[in-house]
């Protein structure tokens, strides 16, 4: 489209109808008279009506130019604007999908944190156990926000998932800790403590990091993890201070109040929080949705790296490398028995291997930061302490690197 400017006082252009009347002068104005496309069959191109549009004094010439130069632009087959936002959305999806992809490089950070824990343990001892709870509830709320209430029911409808499950976390784990814990002070001549600490490991509940995992491989099973670890840590109020007193012969009194609470805080609230959030407002839950992986992955490695910092007087104790041995192996067993176990029983079932790897997590991680904590508030002996702070480095490293592993099976596999 051509645009002409012209002072108003000097316009006088012939039409098909008529003149156009001369207008009265005005020294200080200009009028923008735009010609309609021209008729490639007529010779003129005066003899179509043209539209006379007023300008303001100072913003209309810049707003001229600038329509000048973009049909300039157009003509030659160019749009800066459009160029401009194209490349915009371009960067804004690479930025989401690369912040969405942050969780393939959890195993790293897990171990960069624990090397950088053992190396230099001020960089974690900031992140005391005061910290532990709202950490972990942040985690089960990025899994709660990217569920809904359908899910869970659906996990109900699996008893004999569930039921599998529990019998993992509290009869196959504990007898896979008696029997290493018997191994460490008869075999490798431990302490008693040493052997009582990887015993009281494998007496606590389910860890929340097993759901996370799950979340990470198999989303759809996250809802069925979660409900296995929340009666598997309902139920320990009962069942840890009966299986500690089978195993460790001494017995160990957990705080009721403070284990609902921990509940509360972890699991449930943090969980009914995220759920509720992308049912009443799905706009703001798909707006932060992109930030949780990468804050979620500098969330765990807090949770592994404060825990071996805080104890890093005993880990790095004459008995350090045989416990981690110890503890390794331990992990490694009830992460294989959760596999297998699960293979058997649903080997006919349509998402077998999904429920074989939920059932490894669910039997392989343990809530070692409790067992910590009850370590060093029931024990008077501090090396009880040091299986359980190995144990939370030694679960999350294996447990994640799991989840990398899978993961990329998937991939291939699709």
């Amino acid at each position: 489209m051509n645009v002409i400017t012209i002072p108003k006082e000097t316009l006088h252009l012939k039409s098909k109808l008529r003149l156009l009347p001369r207008a009265s002068p005005a020294p200080y104005r200009s009028q923008r008279v735009q010609l309609l496309p021209l008729n490639p069959l007529s010779n003129s191109s005066l003899t179509y009506p043209a539209r006379i549009v007023s300008l303001s004094q100072g913003g209309g010439s810049i707003d001229l130019w600038r329509r000048y130069a973009s049909d300039k632009f157009s003509d030659m087959g160019l749009d800066p604007g459009a160029g401009s936002d194209k490349m915009f959305n371009e960067r804004a999806a690479s930025i989401v999908e690369t912040l969405k992809k942050a969780n393939s490089i959890l195993p790293h950070v897990v171990l960069a944190s624990t090397v950088l824990a053992l190396l230099y343990p001020p960089s974690f001892t900031w992140f005391t156990s005061r910290y532990f709870v709202p950490a972990l509830g942040f985690l089960m709320f990025a899994v709660g926000i990217n569920s809904n209430e359908k899910d869970f029911l659906e996990a109900f409808k699996r008893p004999k998932a569930i039921l599998l499950g529990y019998l993992g976390q509290y009869l196959i784990k504990p007898l896979l800790g008696f029997i290493f814990g018997l191994a460490a002070v008869s075999l490798f001549q431990l302490p008693t403590p040493i052997g009582a600490g990887i015993m009281l490991v494998s007496c606590v509940s389910g860890a929340q990091l097993s759901n996370y995992a799950t979340f990470l491989t198999d989303p759809a099973l996250a809802p069925l993890s979660i409900v296995m670890t929340s009666l598997s840590t309902a139920t320990a109020v009962l069942v840890t201070p009966m299986l500690s007193l089978l195993l460790i012969g001494k017995k160990l009194p957990v705080d009721v109040k403070g284990m609902v609470s921990s509940i509360l805080q972890v699991v449930i609230a943090p969980i009914a929080a995220g759920l509720l959030l992308n049912k009443l407002f799905p706009k703001l839950s798909n707006a932060i949705r992109p930030f949780l992986p990468v804050l979620s992955v500098l969330d765990t490695a807090c949770c592994v790296g404060a825990p071996l910092a805080l104890n890093i007087n005993s880990v790095v104790s004459p008995f350090g490398a045989t416990i981690l041995l110890l503890v390794t192996m331990f992990h490694l067993s009830a992460f294989l028995s959760g596999y297998f176990l699960t293979g058997s029983v649903f080997r006919n079932a349509p998402d077998s291997k999904a429920l074989q790897r939920t059932l490894s997590y669910e039997t392989g991680m343990q809530s070692s930061l409790l067992a910590l904590a009850l370590a060093t508030k029931f024990f008077q002996d501090p090396l009880v302490g040091i299986p359980p702070a190995i144990s939370t480095v030694v679960m999350s490293l294996m447990g994640f690197t799991l989840v990398m592993i899978w993961s990329n099976d998937k991939e291939l596999s699709i």
